[in-house]
């Protein structure tokens, strides 16, 4: 009788294989899909300013073209914008500089939707910056339904018209964009107070979820027993 071959192991190794290929090779490209986009928007911002400057230097001098070359005025206009953001860090600590962003801010109100969209972001800044009263800032609801949980800021507690019923306002931001997402009017005894901080929970949400504590809550907090 002839015996029967094992069976061929080639097709599973190598779909291992691509898989372990795969999820090495995600991290990876996550990380530069990021860092090119924001290297790319800061190098727009600090363009404009940069390269007449650096041509305007490199016309001088023939042997100084190399500096307009693309990968060269990107770098320039990258480290130009981070300086200026920098400046603008230590300018907003003193007092000249908190008099020119109250200057700004005065002008920016006299424009029509404009005051709008920097009064709604810059509030929203200035709420996660800030610990909350009563209300722990960061919670989990029940989002896309009841079966699933999503992490939210709480920035504001309403109240219902003619109960009195408290509700929170909850921004849940998405992965691994934090600055889109949705807001949500939950009411509070149905949202999940979390003990992370606004930092732990950005970490959370832009590695998808791979960077965490070990534990969270899932389930609201129980009702206070009636006495």
């Amino acid at each position: 009788m002839r015996a029967m071959s094992p069976p061929s192991t080639t097709r599973p190794s190598l779909k291992r294989l691509f898989l372990t290929g795969l999820l090495t090779l995600l991290p990876i490209w996550l990380t530069w899909v990021v860092v090119k986009f924001v290297f790319v928007l800061l190098s727009d911002i600090g363009r404009p300013v940069i390269q007449p400057l650096v041509h305007s230097y490199a016309a001088t001098d023939a042997r100084l073209a190399w500096l307009e070359l693309p990968w060269l005025l990107n770098a320039f206009a990258l480290l130009a914008t981070v300086a200026v953001i920098m400046l603008s860090g230590v300018m907003a600590r003193r007092v000249f500089g908190q008099r020119m962003l109250r200057w700004f801010e005065a002008l920016i109100a006299r424009i029509p939707f404009a005051n709008i969209i920097y009064g709604s972001a810059r509030q929203l800044l200035n709420i996660l910056q800030t610990k909350p009263d009563g209300t722990q800032r960061v919670v989990l609801v029940d989002f896309p339904h009841t079966e699933m949980k999503s992490i939210g800021f709480v920035t504001r507690v309403l109240r219902e018209q003619g109960t009195g019923r408290e509700l929170a306002a909850v921004y849940v931001p998405t992965t691994p964009n934090p600055t889109s997402g949705y807001l949500e009017i939950v009411p509070v005894e149905k949202i999940t107070p979390t003990e992370w901080t606004v930092d732990q929970a950005m970490a959370f949400i832009i590695s998808g979820g791979a960077v965490s504590p070990e534990t969270i809550p899932f389930s609201p907090p129980a009702p206070p027993s009636a006495p």
